[in-house]
């Protein structure tokens, strides 16, 4: 091995500070950071959107000794670890194998931002924050002048290329789309829509939301764009791998496992 390898705590030094880490307020169970540790240097860098036993076994293929992944290890919080989750840990220590997770801090950075590069791709122009969090806005809003329906085959053929479909609400062939918010993941529900009916924005990107909040939309003359929980997530992890790349010359390789959701 390489006496040049970045360790572990090198990596996720940049990491933490890039995407700083310790400021961005998160949900308790997301534990943003290192998850789990290794022992040796950085060969290669495998990126996820979720920790799963796929994931693990999409590193070890690609010979990666790091994974990234914006769903980390603990969502359903303490839970015995018997079964796939023994597994998924035994899998890890005998590859040796980290896991380092970026959930909210990777959505709202502003370059290697879910939120950012998901505007980008679909041609839109962000002139400020949505979907506030605590001390934060997790996502984004803007001004447009462009047909609801050219909007929703854009974000038809971006979930479709990442293995989703879209789902919208109902809209006129003729409505335009004039101010915009996103938020991605699961960025719909009733928080979200009374912030947009409150700020006058009249479509919504997000992953997916519950079935509740396309009929509020549709009473508060909202269009909702559903682009799909996993297909609006992949952008961040996938820049932050490069970023590693860039940063530290070592290779890294996107993981994909669509869920269809």
């Amino acid at each position: 091995m390489r006496a040049s390898l970045p360790s572990l705590a090198h990596v996720a030094d940049f990491l933490d500070a890039t995407l700083r880490i310790g400021e961005i307020p998160d949900y308790p169970n997301a534990l943003n950071g290192v998850q789990v540790a290794n022992e040796t240097g950085i060969v290669r860098v495998a990126c996820a959107v979720d920790f799963s036993t796929g994931a693990v076994e999409g590193a070890i293929d690609a010979r990666a000794n790091l994974l990234i992944v914006h769903h980390g290890m603990f969502w359903g919080g303490a839970e015995p670890l018997t079964g796939q989750r023994h597994r998924r840990l035994r899998l890890l220590f005998a590859n040796d194998i980290a896991v380092y997770s970026a959930h909210l801090p990777l959505d709202v950075h502003p370059e290697l931002g879910n939120n950012t590069l998901l505007a980008s791709a679909l041609g839109l122009k962000p002139s400020g924050g949505f979907a506030r969090f605590q001390t934060i806005d997790v996502g984004l809003s803007g001004l447009a002048d462009i047909p609801t329906r050219t909007l929703a085959d854009r974000a038809r053929a971006f979930a479709e290329a990442r293995g989703g479909s879209l789902i919208s609400t109902p809209f006129d062939a003729s409505r335009v789309t004039r101010t915009w918010g996103m938020c991605t993941g699961s960025g719909a529900d009733s928080s979200t829509l009374r912030e947009a009916a409150g700020r006058h924005i009249d479509t919504l990107i997000v992953g997916e939301g519950p079935h509740h909040t396309a009929v509020e939309a549709r009473e508060l003359g909202i269009v909702i764009l559903y682009a799909g929980h996993y297909a609006t997530e992949t952008l961040g992890v996938r820049a932050l791998g490069d970023a590693i790349t860039t940063k530290f010359g070592i290779p890294s390789v996107f993981i994909d496992i669509p869920t269809g959701l």
